[in-house]
Parts: C-alpha cells; sequence; structure tokens
C-alpha cells in the first residue's frame, strides 16, 4: 500500500515544491512508474494479475470521458460583458452549479471563468467574486451525477447506478443554496460601496453576451447519452463524439479558450499510477475495516473531506468506498455499500475539495486565469480560511443529517 501514499503525497507535493520539473510530462511519468513498478511486480508474483486487469478497463473508461468533457467543453466559448451586479453574478454561480453536472466542474469552470471576470473587471470591490465561483462551480456544483466530478464517475465505474447521485440532491440544494446566499449578501455589500464612476463605466461598456460554438451543445448531451452505454460501446461512441467535436470546433474558440491537450495527458499519466497503486489499497481497506476506527457516516464524510481538501479526492473516495464497503451490512447496499455511508463519502470528496487551491484540479486553473485577468488572489493560507468560515457551518449541518440517517 506504501506507493499508493507515495504517489498521493507527490502530486500533491511536486506542484508546490518543484513546479518547473514537476511541469514536465517525463517527469510525470517517470514518478508514475517508481511508484506503480513494485505494485505491478507484486499482484504478477502474487497471482493477482486480475486486479490489474480490472484497474485498466475502469482506467480506460475513466480517462477517455473525462477526455471527451474536457474536449467537447473547450468548443464552447461565451464572449460579452454584461454589468456586473450581485444578481448577475449569483446568476453566473448557479447556472455554474448546473452545467457542472453535464459537463463537470472543470468544464463549467473553464466556459464561465473568463465571462464573469470580464463582467467584474470594472469593479473595484470584487476580490470575493473568483473564491465564491470555487466553491460552488468548481467543486459543490457537481455533486448530482457522476459527470459532475471524478469521483463521482470512479464510483459509476465500479457500480454504483449512473442516477444513484440524484438522491443527493438535498446536500447539492444546502451547499449550492447556502453559499450563494452568502455570496449574495457579500457582493450586495460591496456593489453598495462601489465608485460611482466604476458602476457608470461597467454600464457604458456593457456588450451583450454571445456563445460560439453552439453545435459542441448536442454534443454534450450525446456524451450523457453514450455515458449509459454498455461497456466497449461506451468507450467507442464516447471516442467518437470527442473525435467530432475536436475536428468541428474552429481553431479561434480552441485559442480562445487557450486549450491545449496537456492537461487531460497529465490527468491519464498520474492516474495510470492511481488506479494501478489502488488495486492493493482498495483490497486490504476492504478486508481490515472492521478493525478501523471509521465506524459511522459522520466519519466518512470528514474523512474523505479531509483528505480531499489537500489531496487529489478521486483516490481518497476510491479509498473511502472500499472502507465503508468493509463495515457495510444490510439487504439495501448500493455497490454493496449502505446509501447513507456513500453518500456521506460521496458528499466529502465532492464538497471539500474546495477547501484548498488543491483540492481539485479547476481551482489552481481558474486561480491563475483570474491573476493574469488583473484579479487579486487570497495566498493558500488565507484562501483555506476563506473556504472554512463559509463551509464549515454548512459541514455542520450535513453531519447531524448524516448521523440522524445512519442510527
Amino acid at each position: 500500500m506504501v506507493p499508493f501514499v507515495v504517489l498521493v503525497l507527490g502530486i500533491a507535493a511536486c506542484p508546490l515544491l518543484i513546479p518547473r520539473l514537476w511541469g514536465t510530462h517525463a517527469t510525470q511519468m517517470l514518478f508514475v512508474l517508481f511508484c506503480a513498478s513494485p505494485v505491478i511486480a507484486f499482484l504478477f508474483h502474487t497471482g493477482h494479475a486480475d486486479h490489474l486487469r480490472d484497474a485498466a478497463v475502469s482506467y480506460v473508461s475513466f480517462i477517455v470521458t473525462i477526455g471527451a468533457l474536457y474536449v467537447t467543453a473547450s468548443g464552447i466559448y461565451v464572449t460579452g460583458d454584461i454589468e456586473g451586479t450581485p444578481a448577475v453574478n449569483v446568476a453566473f454561480l448557479l447556472a455554474g452549479a448546473v452545467l457542472a453536472n453535464v459537463i463537470g466542474t472543470t468544464g463549467a469552470s473553464m466556459l464561465l471563468i473568463r465571462p464573469i471576470l470580464r463582467t467584474n473587471s470594472q469593479r473595484q470591490r470584487r476580490s470575493h467574486v473568483v473564491p465564491f465561483f470555487i466553491l460552488i462551480v468548481a467543486n459543490a456544483g457537481g455533486l448530482l451525477t457522476p459527470l459532475g466530478d471524478p469521483p463521482l464517475l470512479l464510483g459509476y465505474l465500479e457500480g454504483i447506478p449512473f442516477l444513484w447521485t440524484l438522491r443527493l440532491f438535498p446536500y447539492w440544494l444546502l451547499y449550492v443554496g447556502a453559499i450563494a446566499a452568502a455570496f449574495f449578501v457579500v457582493d450586495r455589500r460591496a456593489y453598495a460601496t462601489e465608485p460611482a464612476s466604476a458602476k457608470m463605466r461597467d454600464r457604458a461598456e456593457a456588450v451583450p453576451l454571445r456563445l460560439q460554438g453552439r453545435r459542441n451543445i448536442p454534443l454534450l448531451g450525446a456524451l450523457v447519452g453514450a455515458v449509459l452505454m454498455p461497456p466497449g460501446f461506451r468507450e467507442a461512441a464516447i471516442l467518437c463524439i470527442a473525435g467530432i467535436s475536436y475536428r468541428s470546433t474552429p481553431r479561434g474558440i480552441h485559442e480562445q479558450n487557450s486549450f491545449s491537450l496537456g492537461p487531460i495527458v497529465e490527468v491519464a499519466i498520474l492516474f495510470a499510477g492511481l488506479f494501478v497503486c489502488l488495486a492493493p489499497l482498495e483490497f486490504n481497506l476492504g478486508r481490515s475495516a472492521s478493525t478501523l476506527p471509521l465506524r459511522h457516516a459522520w466519519q466518512l464524510f470528514w474523512g474523505s473531506g479531509a483528505l480531499s481538501s489537500v489531496l487529489d479526492n478521486a483516490p481518497t473516495y476510491a479509498a473511502f468506498t472500499a472502507l465503508a464497503r468493509g463495515i457495510s451490512a444490510g439487504p439495501d447496499l448500493v455497490a454493496g455499500i449502505e446509501p447513507v455511508k456513500l453518500a456521506a463519502v460521496s458528499i466529502g470528496s465532492v464538497v471539500m475539495g474546495a477547501t484548498t487551491y488543491i483540492g481539485n484540479g479547476p481551482n489552481l486553473m481558474i486561480k491563475a486565469i483570474a491573476e493574469r485577468a488583473g484579479y487579486d488572489m487570497p495566498s493558500f493560507a488565507r484562501y483555506a480560511l476563506f473556504a472554512c468560515t463559509v463551509l464549515l457551518p454548512i459541514h455542520a449541518l450535513t453531519t447531524t443529517a448524516l448521523m440522524l440517517l445512519d442510527r
């Protein structure tokens, strides 16, 4: 199990400690091989090669789906600069929360971050806008479908029904609604103190929003249908849709979105190692779950959430679902897990990825885009303090609900 821990810690720490060296795919591949090779050798030596086969099948489905969402969503670009009022900003956040469940938190973030930055570019009191955007669009918004966030997609590929996550709607509504309400209060107070000259300039420079790359909208709908197809047919259909999107999207739209295949190549490299190293971890956690102190849904919620705050939330989700499977019992199980425990791991892994910049992939990308656009972004510690201040009261309500349901 040690290579998995080394790999996850390396993914979290290396971009901060050695950013230039880590930024090359060659370095990432060498690190993944260093961690994965002992596990591969061990599984073959002990006669558990079937674990590798299962991991390879899940990995291909995962990367194909994530890659197709990334490619297709990158073929859509929103132009324009409307007036940056509190109501408009809340509408952006709520639209992103809905879109995240169709094109993923990464897709929704990349689609809407530039329009909301342009919309608020004339304002002086705007430093809170992007941090709230990260909380809702890049994280909590993707709680309703397997397409919303990588952990939920991983669960779907491991046997959790596609529509099961719709049962998390009350929690989605709680988080999105509470964060949006908090944002509205903060933004309304900030907007009230905006200089009159800034407001006049904002109205004078307003340009209606316009959608480019509309041909990719039906392709996104087709992706949702393709994900529901049987294995094999699913991957083939998804690849075809992604290919059509890539070939039919004008180069100008890709350039406006700063599109490249680099990010998805990096995801493919790192997750190859994670899927290999997860096999013994899931097996051992399932067997030893009864001896561990984590027994209740609220503990799984905080455990998976705390690790998702500082590590990649997809492998954290996989580890904790394996643990939940080992302590689950009863007739009404979902992929071998009690529904309340599965809900706890799902919510914790998704929403607590917003706690730090490294909790979920889109967080750092949004920060970088905002800084290039001239926005002042909080430091790592200040952002974590902000996120905890907003999220902890909502986490407390979720904890209470899980305790009541897990009696």
